[in-house]
């Protein structure tokens, strides 16, 4: 879509000391050009004087004050030019760049100042010092920066200033800050006090941490500067800060401290998991909003750490400009922070306020105030790190970061800082002597200082990093006084416990005596008692006696009571029954009397005249009632009527008739006269009268009753006697009883006074016994503890010497919890040993233990017992490691290669501790939840950075006062028991200042001695599991015993102590006290006992250790290969497979010596063979030589320092060489030589029999040759010594026969791959991984291994992902799906997804657990060019078999891999038998010349080319097939076929083409089958054999490997082999183990030395040519004149580049432009002795180093100048002088075409080789050249016979005489015994191409195709 524009302009800017520096003219003609200059003096002095003359007279200042401003204002200016002339930028102060705004700055400053402040000029000097120092001080980088700037300063006040007195420059403190005299409004006043400053800024501190997250600061005078330095900041408008300073300078708190002292919120981005660009800006939108709409004052603060991808700080430039620079509307913001519903919300939240200002609220002036106020209220304050390179790239990529923020550079702390830190915080700890404080503070600041300087060391030689902060020294101060307090509480306690000890027995011995006299009082109480006892047992007889007469009567009483009771009894129940008998009569008789009332019996009364029978029942109940048994004689019935009278009393009398007691005669009288009467009956009467009836019922029934009751009656009374005879003789009986109690009283009383004499006899007895076992037992304990009492007494002796020594002890040991972590044993020792004690013990005299074993200060032998049972390694290191793990205050970091320290912390918690990795699945959550409960959590494998999201963690920030912790956007609760301990397993982790200060760094990397002692175990305990069991028993027993005895001990001592007062009463202490003393002994015994066993153990296990420090040593080889190529890692876990399986595979011997000979052999040869197949072919000997050299030392069989002088091989003069058969550099490394004592008067001898020496110099092998005179009698390594000063070419074949004839010839035969045995040492767990090289194919090989045993691609069981985008997913499921299935996966090329690469190693560790056994995992990766891009995980290459697979190098080995290709079904399958077979074999030996040859150079191939073995097999099939379908044999057909589609499909260039087929006419022809054809000299095609036959042939006939078997002379590899060897020894001394306490001197700085050569070169360098005067010279145009007028172009592009680029590198020193990353990088070449690229690009091809090239460009220049002063054709022309020499021959067809009118396109150049020298010519020929210059590679030119001939020995190249070229027609060439020979510019052949030369040859060309000879401008 086209738009059209209306109404714009561009305006553009450029800084022109940044960027590319130079502007497109087309580009810069668009524009009208303004230049900008700094501001002339005048003009500052005009715009500073407005600004200061209207501060000062708007505020009233002084008139003196007044005065001095025009002199501040020159002092500034003066000071301004100063910084900028002597303060230069460089790639390390890249923000040494001073413009405009420092000196605004300094003005800002002093606008701060009130008339209070500036009461006189002195004041305004003061303060001017004061605002320089910030301006331009705080920028400062290093002290001596800071010294010079100091002097510059006060020369400048001196000079500006008058009468400026010195005590006023130099007064202390120069502090100008708002808050010096405490108080609630600002005013900008000097500091006159630390103190004062101190006293207000600990008070702002208080109040910060009772709001805000406690931070523990020390504000010491530097803390305090800085504070000062940031609140100014914060203080000026728009002021940013850039802190830079390593981590732990307090960068962060000071900033809090500051913003906070400035009533400023902090604000800091909370980073989370995927916080990312989004969330940023969020963040900053909230912090716009913050400050421009809710006018909250705020600070952003941001960290390194926060900046968690380099696009933030995008964003972050963008902030900073736009809140410097106040822009108009729509700019000054970063892009697209607010959508456009976000600022209308602004912009209508602001409006009131716009009003309110009086201003129009259009939508513009609101968006206006808003930014204004943002402006105003937010300030920023970055705190960066300077370490690495990465602050410099930011500073340049986002130049705000610098320009608009005020530096304050945190430099290290000086050591006053150090000293008077610790001295402040010693202050107030108890237990120290005031003297020692200041000795304390000074050791405490050496310690800090002694570690920067091995740290640095430590780099250098170990090349791993070390870093100290402030923070780790606070540590130190911390972990001091915490140790020292538990250690002094802990020492008075044992020592308490003693002394009491101690007390208690002499308290015991002193007892006894009183316990004697108590004994014998005791006695006689004992007699006393027994006698009283005697006398109470006769009264007690009597009684008894007594009690038994009466209790025998009481006896007989009570039989006769008893019959009585029976008798009694007896009556009772008879009475009883009788009774029961009359009861039914006297209940008829009530019954009848019921029936009776007054009524009826009145109605009987008023009866007339009854009948008889009622008359005879009234008269029968007259007698019965007659009184007194009176018969009444009127018993009528008048009569009865009277009787009856008052009815009641009738009725009354008869219910209480005496029924028991009838008169005898009323009985009578009723018995006979009525009741006989049959009428006399109830019913009857009832008829008659109910009352008679009544009556007649009853006096039946009475008398019934009373006639059974007259039968009971005697019973009754016999009854009634009875009882009271029993009564009688109860109350006899009751009155003996009671005599007999009395009786019982009596004698019970006795008894119990018996009782009571009898215990008190016994207690008495008792009392005796307990004293008598008391004394024994005091006798018993006093001698028992006789010897612990000696030794207490030693150990009382010793604490108290302690206890003054302790002080010192603490101090060390705290230094070394603190400092050594992260150092390797021997650094350690020397910092304690040679470092730390003599400062103790020389500088400062605090008294320390003789020889103090820090161990012991930190842990005892118990707790190292319990450790080293739980898995830790029993050496020295790692036991310092443990303890200093236990006892660290910051958390700490594991470096665990070996992962032997995590096997130790994981038995150690055992199911207690939580292990997690960053990035797990809820990783956090883990965290959080460790952090609320205080557990143990370990976070393993990390890499070298970690999640910011735990950096609160990290740094112990918590908040609420110590209650919670901050991790992320949560806050978490932490509880005091928790603890964190983090694990890598990288082998040299370079963790940031930063982590390090905030962790305790703890170098677990296993150690050789470590390694020896695990290895021993194993060696023996698979030889001799009965000792290393018991051995493991005895171990543990005895550890147990530590353990045992020191709780016995303690318990011990703890009882004697807690007992109070006498304890010999309490027996079950003492008996306690005895038992401990008992199991002690017996525990002590055991000791003893294991001690001799252990002894005995050791003796047999020891003629195991060689075995063990054999194995440790090799693996100490290969664990160093890593540094040759970082992709060679092997791990200790398939270390110590390996030495298993070595040992189980070993061969059988009875006798223990052979036994562990054998073992050493076979472990050394495992170990080869296993580390072999994963090295690169050209790393193999270094590998060997490596392991070689190593036993040998360890054997003593070599002295290391030959050894040192053969890999150095330090030659430091030239000496020219007398004798023609050593080149100067062999002589003069003969004569270093000759310096040692084994070599003295080598030069001599050599001189002397110079025959003889050269002979043996110049012989094909000199390795395998005597040396003359008495020189052979020297050691192998001498040999090697002499060997490398005389023909360094041969050192490889030499260090391969050194290592044949050390550890024999296995170790140098060939190994071949052997898939199979690599597949089965896998497993599921253990992959398989591929290291890639070109024209090698690993997949057809496991394709095969995989058919062979079933898994194929058809069968879906191989899966094959080749990876790249998007192929991740694909792998993932694959992975996934061949665990479960037992699948093989084959991933190729991981090295492509690098990203993926930590999935990968995960995806493999889970995927190996629970599944299936056939599960196989393989990789394939190439290997990265250089160490620096290397990206595969270090888990992923240790856990797996790495194979290299390339092809293999040498005649015979490329001969055998050949032939491997085919076996002999392939030999029998032709037809022609005899035919196929020989010209197969011929094939094999093309196939291995072609692939042999790459490693020659350019004089091999001109350009290198991928030949694979499928060249080769497709080859043999095309041979097969030809031989089949023809009758005779197409050799042409073939040739072709193979040398220009087969292997010629692969070549690029013509010449290797012609190479190409020149060996196949050579190796193909029919005489291979009619004659014998010699493949190579001294090697005839062999005859018809089988498959084996060939190798074996091979194996017997083929010559050693030299370059005559390809054709070429043996100087071709004279060149390669010197550097190779060069190279392998370089490596060799690389892998080395370093000195640590040699420190390499270093020489002067790379930029000093750059300097150098710079000033050099442009001294040197010419003008360039004048072309305008050159062209000038004359009018003839002819070609030769136009090739040098093209030359001089050229020439003068690159003289300008040159010096261009070196004038703008001085430029960037000087500081006058910024260094740019190209003028970097020359810097960096030029250092390296490099040509720069920007050159090369410009110049000719060459191959030289920077020194030389430059010289060969001002030949060339001279060579120029000589041609352009006539311009006429030099006598003899220099041809490799030209940029382009084809255009130079190309003219001179060209000059000979036109004179003889020749077609150009049928002519040619003709060369006639002359034997005369340049000097011999004095002018140029009629036609044509002579040409001088060019060299001939690969052979040489005989001048006597005008041909080419075979080179001499060791002469690489030789020189052409002058060759004369013209040109001819091409019918006229002669072709003849000519070699076409090809013309390059340099060594490098291939691109270089120049020209063609027929030269003269008697031999055939093919000879000199074959030696690969061509002619070179440049060597």
């Amino acid at each position: 879509m086209l738009k059209e524009i209306h109404n714009c302009q561009y305006i553009a800017c450029m800084n022109l000391m940044v960027g590319s520096f130079t502007i497109n003219p087309r580009l810069q003609r668009h524009f009208t050009v303004f230049a900008f200059n700094f501001p002339s003096l005048d003009a500052l002095h005009t715009i500073y004087s407005q600004i200061l003359n209207f501060h000062f007279q708007q505020q009233a200042f002084g008139p003196s004050v007044l005065r001095s401003g025009p002199s501040l204002i020159q002092a500034t200016i003066a000071f301004h030019q100063m910084m900028t002339q002597n303060f230069l930028p460089t790639a390390v102060k890249f923000h040494y760049l001073f413009n405009l705004r420092d000196l605004s700055n300094i003005f800002q400053g002093i606008l701060f100042a009130s008339p209070e402040c500036l009461k006189c000029p002195n004041d305004l000097i003061h303060l001017w010092l004061h605002e320089s120092s910030r301006v331009y001080g705080d920028k400062l980088v290093d002290p001596k920066d800071c010294d010079l700037f100091q002097k510059k300063m006060l020369e400048t006040a001196y000079k500006h200033f008058e009468g400026a007195n010195g005590h006023a420059l130099l007064q202390q403190p120069l502090i100008y800050c708002h808050f010096a005299h405490g108080g609630q409004d600002p005013r900008y006043l000097p500091v006159k006090d630390w103190e004062v400053l101190r006293t207000v800024l600990t008070e702002a501190l208080d109040s910060h941490n009772e709001l805000n997250a406690v931070m523990n600061l020390v504000l010491f005078e530097d803390a305090m500067q800085h504070v000062c330095r940031i609140s100014r900041i914060l203080r000026t408008p728009q002021g940013h800060a850039l802190l830079i300073g390593v981590g732990g300078t307090g960068k962060k708190s000071l900033s809090r401290l500051a913003a906070y002292v400035c009533s400023l919120e902090v604000f800091q981005v909370t980073v989370t998991q995927g916080f990312g660009i989004q969330e940023l800006r969020v963040d900053l939108a909230n912090l716009y909003i913050r400050t421009g709409a809710k006018n909250m004052p705020t600070v952003f603060l941001l960290t390194d750490a926060q900046v968690l991808d380099e696009s933030f700080l995008v964003l972050i430039n963008d902030l900073l400009a736009s809140v410097t620079l106040l822009t108009p509307l729509g700019a000054g913001e970063i892009p697209d922070l607010f959508s456009d519903e976000d600022v209308d919300n602004i912009i209508s939240g602001v409006r009131n306020e716009v009003r309110g200002l009086g201003m129009v609220d259009s939508r513009e002036n609101c968006w206006k105030f808003f930014l204004s106020r943002v402006q105003l209220q937010l300030k920023i304050i970055l705190c960066f790190s300077p370490v690495g390179h990465t602050l410099r790239g930011r500073a340049r990529k986002f130049p705000a970061i610098v320009n608009c923020t005020a530096i304050d550079w945190f430099h290290a702390w000086p050591q006053e800082a150090l000293v008077s830190v610790s001295r402040r915080f010693i202050e107030e700890t108890k237990g120290i002597e005031a003297l020692d404080k200041d000795s304390i503070s000074l050791f405490m600041a050496h310690v800090h200082t002694s570690v920067n300087e091995m740290s640095t060391r430590y780099y250098q030689n170990e090349r791993r990093h070390n870093y100290t902060t402030p923070k780790s020294f606070l540590e130190q101060i911390s972990l001091f006084k915490n140790l020292l307090k538990k250690k002094q509480k802990e020492v008075s306690q044992k020592k308490e416990h003693l002394v009491n000890g101690i007390q208690k027995l002499e308290t015991t011995a002193s007892q006894v005596g009183d316990l004697k006299a108590r004994l014998a009082s005791q006695e006689a109480e004992l007699q006393l008692r027994n006698r009283d006892a005697e006398a109470l047992i006769a009264k007690i007889g009597l009684q008894t006696e007594k009690v038994s007469r009466e209790k025998a009567i009481a006896d007989a009483e009570e039989r006769k009571v008893t019959a009585i009771q029976t008798e009694v009894s007896q009556k009772q129940r008879e009475c009883e029954v009788d009774v029961l008998k009359a009861e039914p009569a006297l209940v008829a008789a009530t019954a009848a009397l019921n029936t009776l009332n007054r009524g009826n019996l009145t109605e009987l009364k008023v009866f007339p005249n009854p009948p008889n029978a009622v008359t005879n029942v009234t008269a029968a109940v007259m007698v019965l009632l007659a009184p007194r048994g009176r018969v009444p004689k009127d018993r009528s019935w008048k009569a009865a009527k009277v009787f009856m009278g008052k009815v009641d009393d009738f009725l009354q009398a008869l219910i209480n008739y005496d029924k028991e007691h009838i008169p005898e005669n009323c009985l009578k009288v009723v018995n006979e006269q009525y009741l006989k009467d049959p009428e006399f009956n109830p019913n009857l009467i009832r008829t008659k009268s109910f009352a008679a009836a009544g009556l007649c019922a009853w006096v039946t029934n009475i008398v019934k009753f009373y006639e059974v009751y007259c039968d009971v009656e005697p019973k009754r009374q016999a009854l009634a006697q009875a009882n009271f005879e029993l009564a009688a003789a109860t109350e006899k009986l009751e009155a003996i009883r009671k005599k007999l109690e009395d009786l019982d009283r009596n004698l019970s009383r006795l008894t119990a006074s018996f009782e009571k004499a009898i215990a008190k006899k016994v207690q008495c007895q008792e009392e005796v016994n307990q004293t008598n076992k008391t004394i024994e037992l005091a006798n018993r304990l006093v001698k028992e503890l006789e010897s612990e009492k000696i030794r207490w007494g030693q150990s009382i002796k010793s604490f108290e010497a302690q206890e003054k020594t302790l002080c010192g002890d603490v101090l060390l040991t705290a230094a070394f919890v603190s400092y050594v972590g992260s150092f390797t044993k021997q650094y350690r020792q020397e910092l304690v040993d040679c470092k730390w004690v003599p400062f103790l013990q020389r500088k400062v005299s605090i008294p320390i233990t003789e020889g103090l074993d820090l161990i012991a200060m930190l842990t005892d032998d118990a707790t190292i017992a319990t450790w080293n049972n739980e898995g830790l390694p029993s050496d020295r290191m790692s036991t310092e490691n443990a303890a200093i793990l236990t006892h660290c205050e910051r958390w700490p970091l594991m470096i665990d290669p070996q992962q032997q320290g995590i096997k130790w912390i994981k038995n150690k918690y055992g199911t207690d501790l939580k292990v997690t990795h960053l990035g797990q699945k809820g990783f956090l959550n883990a965290i959080e939840t460790a952090l609320a409960f205080g557990d143990v959590i370990l976070v393993e494998n990390l890499e070298e950075t970690i999640d910011p999201v735990l950096d609160p963690l990290l740094g112990r920030n918590t908040i609420k006062k110590g209650k919670y912790i901050r991790i992320g956007d949560k806050e978490c609760e932490f509880n005091r028991n928790f603890r964190l301990i983090l694990h890598t397993k990288l082998a040299n982790p370079h963790y940031q200042p930063e982590l390090q200060a905030q962790t305790t760094l703890l170098n677990f990397t296993v150690t050789e001695d470590g390694l020896e002692a695990q290895l021993l175990a194993e060696v023996v305990s698979i030889e001799r599991p009965d000792l290393e069991k018991l051995k493991l028993v005895l171990t543990k027993h005895q550890n147990d015993f530590k353990i045992e005895l020191k709780y016995l001990e303690d318990d011990l001592l703890l009882r004697l102590s807690a007992a109070e007062g006498s304890f010999l009463d309490d027996t079950e202490l003492v008996e306690r006290l005895e038992r401990t003393k008992v199991t002690a002994a017996e525990i002590e015994r055991k000791v003893i006992e294991a001690k001799e066993n252990e002894k005995k153990i050791n003796e047999a296990r020891e003629c195991y250790r060689p075995v063990a420090a054999r194995a440790s040593l090799l693996y100490f080889v290969i664990n160093d290969l890593r540094k040759i190529n970082p992709i060679y890692q092997f791990s200790l876990k398939a270390f110590n497979m390996l030495f298993h399986r070595a040992i189980e595979q070993a061969d059988k011997v009875e006798d223990v010596q052979g036994r562990v000979s054998v073992l050493m052999e076979s472990i050394t040869y495992a170990i080869f063979l296993y580390t072999s197949q994963a090295l690169f072919e050209k790393d193999k000997l270094t590998f060997l030589s490596q392991m070689a050299f190593q036993i040998l030392l360890r054997k003593r069989e070599i002295d290391p320092f030959e050894l040192d002088f053969l890999l150095r091989f330090k030659v430091e003069h030239t000496y020219s060489s007398p004798l023609d058969f050593l080149t100067t550099q062999s002589w003069s490394a003969l004569k270093a030589v000759a310096l040692m004592e084994e070599f003295r008067g080598i030069d001599r001898d050599v001189e002397g029999s110079a025959k003889q020496w050269r002979k043996w110099a110049e012989s094909e092998c000199p390795e395998k040759e005597k040396l003359p005179q008495e020189w052979k009698k020297k050691s192998l390594i001498q040999k090697l010594i002499i060997l490398r000063a005389v023909r360094p070419d041969r050192m490889t074949y030499a260090l391969r026969n050194f290592v044949e004839e050390k550890l024999g010839t296995k170790y140098v035969g060939r190994t071949r791959l052997d898939l199979v045995k690599a597949f089965e040492e896998s497993s599921p767990a253990t992959p398989v991984f591929f290291i890639l090289s070109p024209g090698v194919d690993a997949l057809k090989d496991l394709e095969i291994l995989g058919k062979r045993l079933g898994f194929t691609i058809d069968s879906g069981k191989f899966h094959n992902v080749s990876l790249g985008q998007g192929q991740e997913t694909v792998a993932e499921k694959a992975l996934e799906k061949a665990s479960k299935g037992g699948h093989w996966v084959l991933l190729q090329n991981v090295h492509l997804v690098a990203k993926w690469l930590g999935t990968l190693e995960k995806l493999l560790e889970r995927f190996s657990q629970e599944s299936h056994r056939d599960y196989r995992v393989f990789m394939s990766a190439k290997s990265a060019p250089t160490p620096s891009e290397h990206i595969i995980p270090q888990g992923l290459l240790e856990n797996s078999i790495k194979i290299t697979n390339e092809p293999p190098t040498g005649m015979l080995a490329n001969l055998h891999a050949a032939l491997y290709n085919f076996d002999q079904d392939t030999l029998e399958a032709c037809s022609k038998e005899q035919e196929f077979k020989s010209i197969l074999f011929s094939l094999c030996y093309f196939h291995a010349c072609v692939a042999g040859r790459l490693r020659f150079g350019p004089q091999g191939w001109s350009r290198s080319y991928p030949f694979n073995p499928g060249d080769l097999t497709v080859c043999a099939g095309v041979l097969y097939n030809y031989l089949e379908a023809n009758p005779n044999v197409p050799w042409e057909d073939l040739r072709y076929l193979f040398g220009e589609i087969m292997y010629g499909g692969h070549i690029t260039d013509d010449w290797d083409r012609r190479l190409c087929r020149v060996y196949l006419d050579k190796f193909i022809n029919p005489s291979l089958v009619e004659d014998e054809l010699t493949l190579a000299p001294g090697f005839a095609a062999p005859p018809n054999l089988d498959y084996s036959g060939y190798h074996q042939y091979i194996e017997e006939r083929l010559p050693p490997e030299s370059p005559a078997l390809y054709g070429l002379h043996p100087n071709a590899e004279i060149e390669f082999l010197t550097v190779m060897s060069n190279t392998l020894f370089r490596t060799l001394l690389e892998m080395q183990p370093r000195n640590a306490l040699v420190s390499e001197e270093l020489g002067q700085s790379t930029e000093e030395k750059v300097k150098n050569v710079l000033d050099d070169i442009l001294e040197k360098l010419p003008e360039e040519f004048n072309m305008a005067e050159i062209m000038q010279k004359t009018s003839n145009r002819s070609p030769y004149v136009l090739v040098c007028f093209q030359e001089c172009e050229r020439m003068n592009i690159l003289l300008r580049e040159i010096r261009v680029s070196l004038q703008q590198l001085d430029l960037g020193w000087k500081g006058e432009l910024t260094l740019s990353p190209d003028m970097e990088a020359q810097q960096s070449q030029l250092s390296y002795d490099t040509v720069p690229d920007a050159w090369s690009k410009l110049a000719y091809p060459s191959t030289y180093g920077l020194a030389h090239w430059f010289n060969d460009l001002l030949l060339r220049c001279r060579e120029l100048e000589t041609w352009t002063h006539d311009l006429a054709l030099p006598a003899v022309v220099w041809l490799p002088g030209f940029f382009n020499p084809q255009s130079f021959l190309t003219a001179i067809m060209q000059t000979m075409a036109r004179k003889n009118e020749w077609p150009l396109d049928k002519m040619c150049l003709t060369v006639d080789v002359t034997k005369k020298t340049k000097e011999d010519y004095g002018h140029p020929p009629r036609e044509g050249a002579y040409l001088h210059g060019l060299l001939m590679e690969g052979a040489r030119w005989d001048t006597q016979s005008g041909t080419i001939a075979d080179a001499c020995l060791k002469e690489l190249t030789s020189v052409m005489p002058v060759i004369f070229a013209k040109a001819i027609p091409t019918d006229r060439q002669e072709t003849k015994h000519t070699y076409e020979c090809p013309v390059y510019k340099t060594k490098m052949r291939g691109p270089t191409y120049v020209w063609t030369f027929r030269l003269k040859s008697k031999d055939k060309a093919a000879k000199w195709v074959l030696a690969g000879v061509a002619l070179l401008l440049e060597a």
